[in-house]
């Protein structure tokens, strides 16, 4: 009675074993997709003129932090940077103002348009840094004015009904004015990158270089890249974000060779050969901010908005605010941050 179901075990066995003999085809396929040559044209290419006419329509943010001491030009030094009075200083600024004991932060926004191209361009300004006789800890209301940025950014993303744009404050790159002293940084500017470097895109600058000859900026520039690698400070572009070799390759001339950029801000035009040039008037002649022979300005002006722009956008969104996004919601349990109201009523209902 017991033999039809042995039979058809050993049946199954056998089949497991043996495979049925599959037909191979006479012509070896060819995978699809590789080389397909069009039959004619389709128009995949004007992908390109789509999002560019969509990101024109929506207009681009852009926020960029100066931080430094008092007087090495940082107002100045933006204004040239745009080609336009968008620091605090031409805001109604006077000179009265005194130094303030803390640092504070003020943030003014424009809007700047060039050849149809609309950027809502916020200007982030630290008065107070760095001028005080104790300047312990005195980027600590600037790193907590970084993560509130990103801390607004996340409670939009996480509402239930949330904005189809969300306002972008978040800060892009932050400008980091170092003294032309031609010695060591100080212990001061060595301690702010040191914090902030892993929180958002710090770009190292020599501010009023023209106070240097040209073998002493040499010099110094290349004392500071030793002290900044020496203490395992990363600034921008950061070697580990590198996408590609193109990349890798044009960071790496940036980090061995400009950085730290030597800069020369002015926002007053003289006649230079029968030219208008932008520049700083000395006893012994002109110095024209956009003249490669007399600082690095053009190249920082290239490196931030002509070739880095978008990318500093990008570094601050997939790096930066996903470090930030990621530890908040490990803190939290997975779960969204909570809002200051829901807390309020979660403690009442307790």
């Amino acid at each position: 009675p017991h033999a039809g179901p042995v039979e058809s075990k050993n049946e199954a066995a056998m089949s497991e074993l043996v495979p049925e003999p599959r037909q191979k085809p006479v012509v070896p396929m060819k995978p699809m997709g590789i080389n397909t040559s069009l039959l004619g044209y389709i128009g995949i290419d004007t992908i390109i003129e789509q999002m560019r006419k969509k990101t024109m329509k929506t207009g681009f943010d852009f926020n960029i932090m100066v931080v430094g001491q008092s007087g090495l030009g940082k107002s100045t030094l933006v204004n040239t940077l745009f080609k336009s009075q968008v620091s605090r200083k031409s805001s109604g600024w006077n000179r009265e103002e005194k130094i303030p004991k803390t640092v504070e932060i003020k943030a003014i926004g424009h809007v700047i348009e060039e050849g149809g191209v609309k950027m809502k361009l916020t200007v982030i300004d630290t008065p107070g840094f760095g001028d005080q006789i104790n300047n312990e800890n005195c980027w600590e209301p600037i790193e907590k004015y970084i993560n509130e940025q990103y801390e607004k950014f996340l409670k939009e993303e996480v509402n239930i009904a949330r904005k189809k744009r969300i306002p972008d404050t978040r800060v892009h790159c932050c400008l980091y004015f170092i003294s032309p002293t031609g010695h060591s940084l100080r212990p001061l500017d060595l301690e702010f990158m040191k914090h902030l470097s892993k929180v958002v895109n710090i770009i190292p600058v020599i501010a009023k270089a023209d106070t240097m000859t040209l073998e002493e900026k040499t010099e110094f520039k290349q004392r500071v890249r030793k002290e900044l690698e020496v203490n395992g400070i990363e600034f921008y572009p950061q070697k580990e974000f590198d996408e590609d070799l193109e990349d890798k390759t044009e960071n790496d001339k940036i980090r061995q060779e400009s950085m730290p950029f030597a800069v020369v801000g002015s926002d007053k035009e003289y006649q230079v050969n029968g030219k208008r040039v932008l520049g700083r008037k000395t006893p012994w002649g002109i110095i024209e901010v956009e003249n490669l022979n007399h600082c690095e300005f053009a190249l920082l002006r290239d490196f931030v908005i002509r070739t880095h722009l978008q990318d500093l956008k990008e570094v601050t969104h997939n790096i930066h605010y996903e470090t930030y996004r990621a530890k908040r919601l490990n803190d939290n349990g997975g779960l969204p941050p909570m809002t200051v109201e829901t807390e309020e009523n979660h403690e009442s209902n307790l």
